[in-house]
């Protein structure tokens, strides 16, 4: 690989492994979209142990686990896609390098589907786990305690807020992975490319989480709640 090549990697690594780093950096000082929405959630899970009828947050989480279901399918199947071509030998290396991608050794070619497949990897671990903590989380909605029990519904609530909250941030961490596996398959078409991707993946994850205008919103409407 030339110089580049590894300045393009390293700056892959950096922006990979340093956004958790500096969301949790953009959170003390302005707030982000994933630090406002655990006390979203924790807000929802302590109205559920208030409510007679549990029907609607059954319902929500059951469209949380089909969103989660559905990626992680579709990321198996990319998953299988990219395992294919990569140990597929070395006719179908060339056939893919036939369609567009930058003309280097297959040894070099292996090395950058090999990164699209680690991150395509690392995200469907996140959204199997992401999965199991939804159920996990299920289940405490439904063994939620009635209205007219002597249990501490608040202390409940934040319970089960303590579970959800993990579910959907692991879910959120695999939807992650999408962005810098993009930003990987950059790197097929050379290492400029590569730099690219993971600058504009990186801005972009960055905006959504400070700038949005959805962001923008659920931090409006936690300051309501935090009020109440």
């Amino acid at each position: 690989m030339t110089l580049i090549d590894w300045i393009a990697l390293a700056l892959f690594f950096t922006a990979w492994l340093g956004y958790g780093p500096l969301l949790k950096l953009i959170s003390r000082r302005s707030g982000s979209l994933n630090d406002d929405m655990l006390i979203v959630r924790d807000s929802w899970m302590t109205a559920m142990t208030h409510r007679e009828m549990r029907l609607i947050d059954s319902q929500l989480m059951g469209h949380s686990i089909n969103s989660a279901s559905f990626f992680a399918s579709t990321n198996l199947l990319l998953i299988a896609a990219v395992a294919g071509i990569l140990f597929g030998g070395e006719n179908a290396l060339r056939g893919f390098a036939a369609v567009g991608a930058e003309a280097v050794p297959v040894k070099i070619l292996e090395a950058k589907l090999a990164l699209v497949l680690i991150c395509l990897a690392r995200g469907f671990l996140d959204f199997i786990w992401s999965l199991r903590q939804m159920n996990y989380a299920l289940a405490l909605i439904g063994a939620a305690p009635e209205i007219h029990s002597d249990t501490d519904k608040v202390a409940y609530g934040h319970a089960v807020a303590r579970v959800l909250n993990p579910a959907l941030g692991g879910f959120s961490q695999g939807v992650r992975g999408y962005y810098f596996a993009l930003a990987a398959a950059a790197w097929l078409f050379g290492p400029l490319w590569l730099a690219l991707g993971v600058i504009s993946a990186f801005g972009l994850l960055v905006w959504r989480q400070a700038g949005s205008p959805a962001a923008q919103a659920v931090r409006a409407a936690r300051r309501l709640l935090e009020r109440g």
